[in-house]
């Protein structure tokens, strides 16, 4: 197929090059050169040339006004889609703008999915994404051939536009939440005089293990913090999350606590870090650090 790819980055890269190695032609529009390393794309000059071109236009960028601007704006991918066409967004963003966006291109007879991924870069980059999906079942069925070249827990959430964002966003708060305590739990037991590395090596054998403190605890102990998923991404996650309780009416007491921490983390100017470095904002209220 003929996929107009926008948002080449630390995800999409990957995620496009998978497409590609599945003999699918990338078309895209670059903000910036040259093209990721391995991706033979076809360039074109804006959002609606792409969307003219291709059968599908797959779109993962990094907030709600990056996907309303290359989506909505002048030049834009509704402007150059017909009828019969398919739109997926993978990116993570508001679900409540992502029902607007799709009734605009429902109205011009093109079928939606929201699709946004966890997983990280190690899940782009070998092709074992979750991806968490919105839209009716006959326009997942047609992505869902996609959706096998760049993820293996493929699920569809709700034949409601944005139901795959209000998943994406339950997801980031398990995860935030689980960063924060993999985090306090190391800060506590090296202040307290244990080696950090031997805990996590405990808990990993018993009921507290999880894939944060697998993957995360140990970024944590090595200060290995070049971001996979960065901060500055996390935190727009939960404040989504935080502006959608406030509007359902739902307390959410420990994201809100998640959020400042990586606000304070933020503050350090440590926005582009891992979100693992979560646990840097503990440290420097411990005065303790455990690398």
């Amino acid at each position: 197929m003929r996929i107009g790819f926008i948002g080449l980055g630390v995800m999409g890269a990957p995620m496009a090059r998978n497409l590609q190695d599945s003999g699918h032609q990338i078309i895209t529009t670059l903000n910036r050169s040259p093209l990721p390393e391995g991706i033979e794309a076809e360039v074109l000059d804006t959002p609606a040339e792409v969307a003219a071109k291709a059968e599908v236009v797959i779109t993962i960028l990094p907030d709600t006004p990056d996907v309303e601007r290359v989506l909505m704006g002048e030049n834009g991918v509704l402007a150059g889609m017909d009828s019969g066409k398919l739109m997926i967004d993978m990116s993570s963003i508001s679900p409540i703008e992502t029902a607007q966006m799709a009734q605009a291109f429902a109205d011009k007879g093109v079928d939606w999915v929201d699709a946004p991924v966890s997983g990280g870069e190690v899940g782009a980059k070998n092709a074992t994404l979750t991806i968490m999906c919105g839209g009716a079942q006959a326009a997942f069925e047609r992505a869902k051939p996609l959706f096998e070249t760049m993820g293996k827990n493929i699920t569809l959430v709700g034949e409601n536009a944005g139901a795959g964002q209000t998943c994406k966003i339950a997801n980031q708060i398990i995860v935030a939440l689980n960063i924060e305590a993999v985090s306090e739990a190391l800060v506590f037991a090296s202040k307290a005089g244990c080696d950090p590395a031997k805990v996590r090596d405990a808990l990993m054998g018993g009921f507290a293990s999880s894939k944060i403190l697998e993957v995360h605890g140990e970024r944590m102990i090595k200060r290995t913090f070049e971001p996979g998923f960065r901060i500055g991404l996390h935190q727009k996650d939960l404040n989504l999350a935080l502006q959608s309780a406030r509007s359902l009416k739902v307390a959410l007491p420990n994201t809100a606590t998640a959020q400042e921490l990586m606000n304070a983390c933020a503050a350090q100017g440590e926005s582009d870090a891992d979100h693992s470095g979560l646990v840097r904002a503990l440290e420097r209220l411990a005065n303790h650090s455990i690398g």
